[in-house]
């Protein structure tokens, strides 16, 4: 007689069968059963405290690796804390997909235990959602959710299996042979590349442009483009301008890298590549008066909708490392370089070295009570000092990311994790965990504001028991922006119990466990909403 399955198991057989190693999430009801299977099965599992950071962590897994991050959630609330990842990840366009249990099928709207349209909640968070229906429906609904994950843009996905799915059962034999069928079925999408037609104007622009620039975002580095980048970059002298997490695409002491000089490169250029970032906030819309008016975007980019709302000059639509590709292919028949004493790659040079002057004279001053600059630097080169493989930065926090995002080098690619996109706070321990798991062999460094330390801290001990090698550091000025900076005569009353900050304790980065260092800054060091404070 044949063994029988249920849709614990079942479940289980298809994210293994269909390549998942990882999976982050809070166990409960109904879904305690499945996370033991998928442990059977050889699925790593990450309990956390909270669906919110088993969430980011997903997430960001899901951008570190290139494979969806996995998040599996209990019903109704379970499922509600988990779309903090789930939107995460769809508004940095990373695969991830969320699991969650639901309600028996036939007591819908009946007012259930945790009973949720759980399906209708996620809409406006994922990119594709499914429910399995029936036990037969679950190696199709799993091997779905996976695909649409890191097809075309990348994003955020949903899997709804109801408590009646996961017990109804099914024999042996006759699973297999819907997950052989399913897995046969599954069609993986070639990258997608513009006509040369389009490469060969791309590289015309690039030629005859007095003042080109390259930007590259987190999308070229989810795409594992550095190879291709760094050779046009330095086939062609053109500088280079990464966003915040497209540092380290290419090393940040690279002569022509133009972060320091930031506001002369973007407002002095005239043809702007753009690869794998998007012309929203974070580059200003790509408008006047930050950018020259008459500045020609090209846009490289995997999402034809991205590029039709941001009607550059011209759009390549297609992977970023295809793209590359194709563009070096094209210079290398018919090369072409600015050169050292090209004005703009003397000009852009100039501001950098003028720049980076002003900032080390900053930096070697030892401040205490501590700014922000005195700790960043001990921070910066005691990373530096670790070599390679560098670790993995993680930075969240108004002041302290935005003080971290001028100080720390990054050297190697997708070695920089932050509040992204979304500017989201509270992402930093479980980035952590996903970076710790994503790459065993790299230490991960976490340089976080008190504030967004504190959404996540009860992690620090999902960080022991896994035994990671994260070091937490706090900058700690006693509150968002810098807490309370009332003078001690302002204080009555009960405000006169606040305890003080914490004494700094000095652990070194050489320490390859869970630690947390808490920094005390000046509460005056920072500003209000960091550089953000017209939207405050």
């Amino acid at each position: 007689m044949s063994d029988c399955f249920d849709g614990n198991i079942l479940a289980a057989k298809s994210f293994a069968r269909f390549g998942v190693t990882h999976m982050f999430g809070v166990v409960g009801i109904p879904v305690t059963s499945l996370a033991n299977r998928a442990v059977q099965l050889g699925i790593r599992f990450f309990a956390f405290h909270n669906e919110q950071s088993a969430g980011y962590a997903a997430s960001a897994y899901g951008y570190l690796t290139g494979r969806p991050g996995l998040l599996l959630t209990v019903s109704g609330p379970g499922c509600v804390h988990g779309l903090a990842g789930l939107s995460n990840a769809m508004i940095n366009t990373w695969p991830m997909v969320m699991i969650s249990g639901s309600s028996d099928q036939k007591d819908a709207g009946r007012g259930d235990f945790q009973e949720l349209d759980q399906i209708e909640a996620v809409k406006p968070f994922s990119k594709f959602s499914v429910k399995a229906k029936d036990i037969k429906e679950i190696p199709s609904c799993v091997a779905r959710v996976l695909d649409h994950a890191v097809s075309g843009r990348p994003g955020g996905c949903y899997l709804d299996i109801p408590t009646d799915v996961l017990h109804q059962t099914i024999t042996e034999p006759e699973a297999e042979k819907l997950l052989d069928e399913v897995e046969k079925g599954r069609d993986f999408e070639e990258p997608k590349a513009p006509p040369s037609s389009e490469i060969e104007k791309t590289v015309s622009l690039l030629r005859k442009a007095e003042r080109p620039l390259i930007v590259f975002g987190k999308g070229a580095a989810y795409g594992r483009a550095e190879g291709e980048l760094r050779k046009l970059i330095e086939r062609t002298g053109i500088p280079f301008l990464p966003t915040p997490m497209g540092k380290g695409l290419v090393n940040d002491n690279h002569e022509l890298a133009a972060s320091a000089a930031r506001s002369l490169a973007i407002g002095k250029c005239d043809v702007a590549l753009v690869v794998g970032a998007r012309l929203n906030w974070l580059l200003q819309f790509g408008e006047s008066p930050k950018w020259d008016k008459d500045v020609k975007f090209i846009l490289v980019d995997v999402c034809e909708e991205e590029i039709k709302l941001r009607k550059p000059h011209l759009g390549l639509v297609g992977d970023a490392k295809k793209v590359l590709e194709m563009i070096n292919k094209e210079i290398k028949d018919d090369p072409f370089c600015l050169g050292k004493s090209h004005p703009w790659v003397e000009a852009v040079s100039k501001k950098v070295k003028d720049n980076v002057s002003k900032m080390e004279a900053q930096l070697a001053k030892d401040v205490v009570p501590f700014n922000f600059l005195t700790p960043m630097r001990i921070i910066r080169d005691a990373i530096l000092g670790l070599g390679n493989p560098a670790p993995v930065v993680v930075s969240e926090g108004a002041n302290t990311m935005d003080v971290g995002r001028s100080v720390l080098v990054q050297t190697e690619p997708r070695t920089r994790l932050d509040a992204g996109t979304w500017g989201t706070m509270g992402v930093g321990l479980g980035y952590c965990i996903a970076a710790a798991v994503a790459n065993p062999d790299r230490l991960v460094v976490a340089v976080e504001g008190d504030s967004g330390f504190g959404f996540s801290a009860m992690e620090v001990e999902t960080l022991v028991r896994y035994k990671l090698p994260v070091v937490v550091i706090v900058f700690n000025n006693g509150g968002v922006y810098g807490g309370d900076r009332r003078s001690p005569e302002e204080v009555t009353g009960l405000s006169k119990m606040i305890l003080p900050p914490l004494r700094l304790f000095l652990v070194p980065l050489t320490i390859r466990k869970p630690a947390v260092i808490n920094v005390t800054i000046d509460p005056y060091a920072g500003a209000e909403s960091g550089r953000m404070q017209h939207k405050n």
